[in-house]
């Protein structure tokens, strides 16, 4: 009879533990609020969200570095602005600091597809790219993918909530066939290649420039099957930051006919 009674106040206590901790983060979780492009300009700051990868947002020894990156530093200082540019790899945890008003743009090239023009406003056509297949050289014969048709059946790794999730899911009405996607929460382009390189998986799909610039790291990888059409990236900006999308689309229409932008655009993407 003792031990029942100790039993139930020591659950009693650890249900009171949990819920006096869950109220305390809730407490002290930070509060963000969606800033249009009037309260951004009075605050002096513009804060962004990058990938970390070897073309958006990178470190070179003490230099960061990055096509978004010098981007979006082009257009604060155009509009007389401090740009606050924090790097994350996983797609979802952008998409959400974004919604939240966290960010006030997702500076990553983005695949513009209809599923998130549901939730985000994209910018202008920044650039464009392809998804690809990322598999092994050495994958064995009938499993090495050159058709789409071959990817029936087939498990495919790709970053959680991110543009190849909807081109796979399209892809299977194409071919009239299964494809078994599985999403990776905090995984970007440079770590599911470093998994199908060491043969924790056998495919993912990614997008095409970033993997293009990664592939000397990787001597078993082949990135030549094209799993998309040309796709347009570009920028988000939440859907309750009207003025801002028309800023940076004005600001776009100019400055990607610069000479400026276009210097910028080989020394990230000309150079592969």
């Amino acid at each position: 009879m003792n031990r029942k009674i100790l039993k139930r106040i020591f659950y009693t206590l650890l249900v009171a533990v949990i819920i006096i901790i869950s109220f305390s983060e809730e407490q002290f979780r930070e509060k963000f609020n969606v800033r249009d492009f009037d309260e951004i300009k009075k605050s002096g700051i513009i804060k962004a969200v990058a990938e970390y990868n070897a073309v958006s947002f990178y470190v070179d020894k003490d230099t960061i570095k990055g096509f978004d990156y010098e981007l979006l530093n082009a257009f604060a200082k155009e509009k007389g602005l401090k740009a606050e540019i924090e790097p994350e790899i996983s797609f979802k945890n952008r998409l959400e600091g974004l919604s939240s008003g966290k960010y006030d743009i997702m500076a990553t090239g983005t695949a513009t597809t209809s599923e998130l023009k549901d939730s985000i406003f994209f910018t202008i056509p920044i650039t464009i790219g392809k998804q690809v297949l990322i598999q092994r050289t050495d994958t064995a014969k009938g499993y090495y993918i050159k058709k789409l048709l071959d990817m029936a059946g087939k498990i495919i790794y790709t970053a959680k909530g991110s543009p190849a999730v909807s081109r796979m899911r399209n892809l299977m009405n194409e071919i009239a066939d299964t494809i078994y996607i599985k999403e990776m929460a905090e995984y970007g382009t440079e770590q599911l290649m470093a998994m199908v390189s060491g043969g924790d998986i056998d495919y993912a799909v990614c997008e095409g420039n970033t993997a293009h610039i990664y592939l000397h790291n990787f001597n078993n990888l082949d990135i030549s099957t094209k799993v998309s059409f040309n796709q347009f990236y570009s920028w988000g900006v939440n859907r309750k930051s009207p003025e801002l999308l028309d800023s940076l689309n004005s600001w776009l229409e100019t400055y990607l006919k610069t000479k400026d932008y276009k210097e910028l655009y080989r020394r990230y993407f000309n150079n592969k």
